[in-house]
């Protein structure tokens, strides 16, 4: 089992499962979420809305499967990180739980091959040092607890910062807050 950093775009990573830092209402969004919509095309919103309906949600910390449309992967998991409010909203916990509840489902969904974004780090304003850390940590114990789930797990990483931020993880030198 492989967990690999590569800085790059996800919507062109041929994976069994592409992870989307999503949104609670699933509805698409900017930055990772936006480019996913856009490179897989509509059938990932109308397989969203056939699965779950029109007034779908996911809670922060969770995650659900679509199809990946015209990306070059089977599924997307729909990852809800939390929008960082200072630490002491529970956001490690939750940040653990969308990395976490996405190996579940791509390993319940057969997928072999898995690439994440670094989850809630935009947007949501995550510092990228200690999500780096938490998102490493979770993958390395999942991976421990499953190891013949997965064969190959890929953090594909936008900003030469993100892929910094992961290799310090990897390395067990980024900040612990």
């Amino acid at each position: 089992m492989a967990i690999r950093l590569v800085r790059g775009d996800i919507t062109g990573v041929p994976v069994d499962a592409i992870v989307n830092a999503a949104n609670g209402g699933l509805r698409g969004g900017g930055g990772v979420d936006g480019a996913i919509h856009r490179a897989g095309g509509p059938a990932i919103m109308a397989d969203l809305e056939r699965r779950y309906g029109s007034s779908r949600h996911c809670p922060t910390g969770s995650a659900v499967v679509s199809h990946a449309g015209d990306l070059p992967a089977r599924v997307v998991i729909h990852a809800v990180g939390p929008i960082w409010r200072g630490g002491d909203e529970d956001e490690p916990a939750l940040l653990a739980g969308a990395y976490r509840t996405s190996l579940d489902l791509a390993a319940a969904e057969g997928a072999r091959t898995v690439a994440f974004p670094s989850i809630s780090t935009g947007v949501y304003g995550y510092p990228l040092e200690v999500a780096a850390r938490i998102a490493f940590e979770t993958v390395r114990a999942w991976v421990g607890e499953h190891p013949e789930a997965l064969d190959d797990i890929v953090f594909v990483l936008f900003s030469p910062d993100a892929l910094a931020a992961f290799q310090r993880a990897r390395n067990g030198t980024a900040p612990v807050e």
